[in-house]
């Protein structure tokens, strides 16, 4: 399974108000609305981030990147990605006259953050520090963006770093992550020569041992478990086989 870890940045939308508390800002009062100016992307196996700016690659070519990569991925990886990466992206591409890369799935941490955990923040960089990961790279904050938006080439040098440092993020995350997350599952896309699972997250078979049995009204399947101190990720899953009358001992696979 091919899995791409996203992250872009956009403009801020520009508006004409009267004062700073509770605007009510009406369209004819919209300057310019958001575009994305930069992202990161890197497959799980690769070593470095790609990155693409409209600074300094031009729009048309870092949306075709981005488009191309999305094209090839299976599963993408991100913080808030659903909700706000993808959606940014898709509008970029139907105003750009691109029809939908090919279908892929979301794996989204800040949703499973949220959805598995009681973090007293669901920020990235909490959780990322939290969980021993790193930090995002530190800068002056909105100016940062208004001088990339005025093409000021040492603020785009703290974009690109602060970028890029926000996918490496996602990637050690992921790691942390994975035997919690639901993903699709492994034995999907790897098959062994004999037969036997792969885990369901990490898709290792070595690591993979049977850990008692879960019953279900269908009956009772071997539950599997990547055992981390022989490399594997400690994601729990199970067999597709049932089993009649096996008793709960643990063996290796």
């Amino acid at each position: 399974m091919r899995i791409l870890a996203l992250d872009l940045e956009t403009s801020p939308n520009i508006a004409d108000v009267w004062g700073l508390w509770q605007q009510n800002v009406g369209l004819s009062q919209l300057r310019e609305s958001t575009q994305v100016i930069c992202w990161g992307a890197r497959w799980l196996d690769a070593p470095k981030t790609i990155f693409r700016s409209v600074h300094h690659h031009g729009r048309e070519k870092m949306l075709a990147d981005i488009h191309s990569l999305l094209d090839q991925a299976d599963a993408v990886l991100g913080w808030n990605s659903k909700g706000f990466d993808v959606k940014h992206l898709n509008r970029e591409f139907i105003e750009a006259g691109l029809t939908p890369p090919s279908p892929y799935k979301h794996v989204d941490l800040m949703l499973a953050a949220r959805a598995t955990f009681r973090f007293p923040s669901n920020k990235l960089d909490y959780v990322a520090q939290r969980l021993g990961a790193g930090a995002k790279v530190k800068h002056e904050g909105h100016s940062l963006w208004t001088k990339c938006m005025l093409g000021d080439n040492a603020a785009w040098n703290r974009m690109r770093k602060y970028q890029i440092q926000d996918v490496d993020l996602l990637v050690d995350l992921y790691a942390k992550f994975q035997p919690w997350l639901k993903l699709p599952n492994a034995n999907l896309w790897i098959k062994t020569a004999d037969g036997r699972p792969v885990c369901a997250g990490c898709g290792k078979v070595e690591a993979l041992q049977r850990r008692g049995l879960e019953r279900l009204r269908t009956g009772s399947y071997h539950r599997l478990w990547c055992n981390p101190n022989v490399g594997g990720c400690g994601k729990w899953s199970r067999e597709v086989s049932r089993v009649d009358g096996a008793s709960a001992v643990e063996v290796s696979v």
